[in-house]
């Protein structure tokens, strides 16, 4: 039986930035910086009509560093937004942790911790069971797992360790949003 508690959260597909959205350049922290990965837009825009909530969640020791602040940030954030609301798509939210462990010292969001996933599920009403975590690195798998979320990672290259041979993997972002949908379609994982 379903509470009215737990019928009330949503799912997400959280999304790390750079390597997943974007290029992975480096600190990437201005418009002209940003190179989006083919079919970014389209894929984000087939999970929203399916009802996933967007929820990017990204570390940016780079503002621990001093090559940027959390204003240029959050500008770049809202540039990324406005273009993919272009394109008919959007991100709910963006999360960013700010540290770096050697500058900083140790938090509990830089991932692979599960920080910004569970302060988003918070703020959002997420249902941690039913929601993905999409990401380039095995930091962004396991911290998906560690919030109670399946994780898909974008890549084929990654050797895994023999204890990972069932991690979904896909290409591209419009690859891991095939198999998010397949799933909900089929009932098999995630509803």
């Amino acid at each position: 039986m379903v509470n009215a508690a737990s019928s009330a959260l949503r799912p997400a597909v959280f999304l790390d930035r750079d390597g997943t959205l974007n290029a992975d350049l480096g600190y990437v922290s201005r418009p002209e910086d940003v190179r989006w990965l083919p079919g970014v837009a389209a894929a984000l825009a087939r999970l929203r009509w399916a009802d996933y909530l967007l929820i990017v969640v990204t570390n940016q020791s780079g503002i621990a560093r001093g090559y940027y602040d959390v204003a240029t940030m959050q500008a770049l954030h809202d540039w990324m937004n406005a273009e993919l609301r272009t394109q008919g798509a959007h991100i709910d939210a963006f999360y960013h942790c700010p540290h770096h462990p050697d500058i900083s010292g140790a938090c509990t969001c830089r991932k692979p911790a599960p920080g910004m996933l569970l302060r988003a599920a918070d703020d959002w009403f997420i249902d941690l069971e039913r929601s993905w975590m999409i990401g380039d690195k095995m930091s962004d798998i396991i911290a998906g797992r560690a919030a109670g979320c399946t994780p898909i990672l974008l890549t084929t290259d990654i050797a895994l360790p023999d204890e990972e041979p069932a991690l979904l993997r896909a290409a591209s972002l419009g690859e891991a949003a095939d198999l998010i949908l397949s799933n909900r379609a089929s009932g098999q994982m995630k509803s």
